[in-house]
């Protein structure tokens, strides 16, 4: 059944005429009566049968014509809702692995783009549940990073869920910990002077996979780590427990406080920070200047 058919059957109901409801829907009569037909067919009921008044509902069609009069109101006003949106939309939702990054260019952005009423959202998540979030069309945009480990792996999935990857910037790889961790004040560090201290993870659910990870160099041997699912859990055990996890040494001091600081991590492991997105969808006004704030981190 089609929004067609079921907009044929309330004309020639409305208009009790065959030829009548063909001349106001634009379409022959034998075009009209083939297409009600098929429908009948589908549904295994007579809709309308003749008499001397002329074309009638017949009992099964008054219980039809009702819910397809509640189907088209409901397809009328998303239509209407879709259909007739101001050029500068309101709504904006970000999914983003856990980058404090995003979340500030996110908040710079609502404060730039000058409307008074918006319905925005900003998720950290875990990074099947970004591409996911796209895929499904909850978010607008997807945050995370490729690199030369998972690239492949990622690719693929975005690729089979229509989504594209569009490099924001490059960055090298940092050990990021609390400004009185042991190793805080060295100019770079190796992994075998992280092998006392415990590796902070961000959990990644039902696709605890290595390519999913948001930390890179996840196949590395730790001997102690911590899986984590949020951002204020991870910090706080680089206080308590003089944890680190390993990022892309952009720091908000703003969102994170100054207690906390990134040093370079003896690796030539680079990070390709980027968004993604439908490739059947155009990209709002409120999302091109997120893109546009974000790629200043770079």
């Amino acid at each position: 059944m089609t929004i067609q058919q079921m907009k044929y059957v309330i004309e020639i109901a409305e208009r009790g005429s065959m030829n009548e409801a063909a001349k106001a829907l634009f379409i022959s009569q034998p075009s009209l009566s083939g297409s009600i037909k098929e429908l009948e067919k589908e549904l295994n009921i007579t809709i309308f049968s003749r008499s001397n008044r002329g074309i009638e509902l017949t009992v099964d069609g008054r219980e039809l014509i009702g819910y397809l009069r509640q189907i088209l109101e409901q397809y009328q006003l998303m239509e209407n809702h879709y259909h007739e949106k101001p050029e500068n939309d309101k709504k904006f939702y970000v999914s983003s692995q856990h980058y404090t990054f995003a979340v500030e260019a996110f908040s710079k952005t609502l404060r730039k783009v000058g409307i008074e009423e918006y319905d925005c959202a900003i998720y950290e998540t875990r990074t099947h549940e970004v591409i996911e979030d796209v895929k499904n069309m909850r978010s607008e945009l997807g945050i995370l990073y490729l690199d030369d480990f998972n690239e492949k792996v990622i690719t693929k999935d975005l690729k089979e869920n229509n989504l594209v990857f569009t490099e924001l910037f490059t960055c090298d790889t940092y050990v990021y910990t609390a400004n009185d961790h042991p190793l805080a004040g060295k100019e770079s560090i190796s992994f075998k002077e992280l092998e006392e201290y415990p590796c902070l993870s961000f959990d990644q659910g039902a696709k605890n996979s290595f390519y999913y990870a948001e930390e890179v160099l996840s196949t590395y041997p730790y001997k102690k780590i911590i899986h984590v699912n949020d951002r204020a859990t991870a910090l706080n055990m680089m206080t308590l427990l003089n944890g680190f996890t390993l990022c892309s040494g952009v720091i908000c001091e703003e969102l994170n406080g100054e207690g906390y600081t990134a040093i370079p991590l003896q690796s030539d492991e680079k990070m390709r920070i980027g968004y993604i997105k439908r490739s059947d969808i155009k990209l709002s006004d409120i999302a091109k200047k997120f893109i546009k704030e974000m790629k200043k981190y770079g």
